[in-house]
């Protein structure tokens, strides 16, 4: 039997299952790859990558070299890789949206940590650090969990965004806040059925073609996990940073660890932890109950070296809020969950530039 010739779209097909360390995606399609020659039996690959974590070009590198090798007939490899110094604080090809300040994640390693509701109430209190300064801040809440959307719930609206002449989406407004979500287009108990490149089509048009405006700050509420939405929003937005929202609980601590560290391979800070459902108070007798644990955030914190920016209690009235359409921090900016949401927000915009 003859043996198959060496190309190049053979060795791209192969650097094709060598995965971007902490994603999801491959190297491929991250982009990473610049040249391929084939000479004979010699393979040539060119990549370039922006990072300061040298563990990321030597895994890619190794992995890539080891995926060559399987190439039957195959003899020489060399894999080169220009490590450039990242130019700000963001991901390979990462760019500002205009007019806008700050684009702030909120990101979670796994699901059910109450991280939709963290993203609602905080960028309500981030715009309240305007007001009570003098000012009102301009804030923008985008739902990039295209799959599970919830902040079309948790702000009450069903109505649909209108465009304008350009094409462009003109957002909902709510609480003086600009919103986009998948479910402001979807039907009720519609699913989104998307694959891939569509997920990353839906995940830019949000993000490039809505006309926000002039903000502040622009709060991301991004799904749980290291998939590719999140990949494709630290690839092509510049990220002031990430908030990590967790459970003291020791199975959501380790997921927390894995988002950090996602960022922290595509040098994007990580601004600090929040710690969700950190205990409750009963109504009753006021007695607390640590019905996650305690501490786990805390420690989480000082082992990434991030500030612990707040700790949520298990709170009855926040999730009726948001369960009517009215974010707690809106309907009652009093409430003792409010004003640690808005110690929260202080701590984060005190840490931006």
């Amino acid at each position: 039997m003859s043996q198959a010739r060496i190309t190049e779209d053979l060795v791209r097909e192969r650097l094709a299952a060598v995965k971007y360390p902490g994603f999801s995606r491959d190297i491929v399609s991250f982009g990473l790859v610049k040249g391929i020659q084939v000479t004979g039996s010699s393979v040539d690959v060119r990549m370039a990558l922006a990072t300061s974590d040298p563990a990321v070009p030597k895994a890619i590198k190794e992995e890539s070299e080891s995926a060559l090798r399987a190439i039957p007939g195959v003899a020489q490899i060399r894999v080169s890789i220009d490590i450039q110094a990242p130019a700000q604080a963001a991901g390979v090809g990462a760019v500002s949206i205009p007019g806008i300040k700050h684009v702030v994640a909120i990101a979670s390693g796994k699901g059910g940590v109450g991280k939709s509701t963290v993203a609602a109430n905080l960028a309500v209190a981030l715009q309240r650090t305007g007001v009570l300064a003098g000012t009102r801040a301009r804030v923008g809440l985008c739902d990039c969990d295209l799959y599970g959307p919830s902040i079309s719930l948790m702000f009450g609206s069903r109505e649909r965004p209108a465009a304008t002449e350009d094409n462009r989406i003109i957002p909902i407004e709510e609480c003086d806040l600009k919103l986009m979500s998948m479910g402001f287009l979807l039907e009720d108990g519609s699913p989104a059925i998307l694959r891939g490149p569509m997920v990353t089509r839906y995940t830019q048009q949000f993000l490039r073609q809505v006309e926000w405006g002039e903000l502040d700050f622009l709060v991301l509420d991004l799904p749980p996990g290291t998939g590719d939405i999140q990949l494709t929003i630290v690839q092509t937005v510049a990220l002031a940073g990430a908030v990590i929202v967790t459970t003291p609980q020791e199975v959501a601590l380790i997921d927390a660890r894995k988002a950090a560290s996602m960022f922290a391979k595509v040098n994007v800070p990580v601004l600090g932890i929040v710690e969700n459902m950190s205990y409750f108070v009963c109504p009753n007798d006021g007695a607390r109950y640590d019905i996650f644990g305690s501490g786990g955030g805390q420690r989480e914190a000082a082992r990434l070296r991030v500030p612990l920016l707040g700790q949520l209690s298990i709170d009855i009235p926040t999730r009726e809020a948001g369960d009517r359409g009215r974010p707690i921090t809106a309907v009652s900016p009093g409430s003792p969950v409010s004003r640690e949401f808005l110690k929260i927000a202080e701590k984060l915009r005190d840490a931006l530039p």
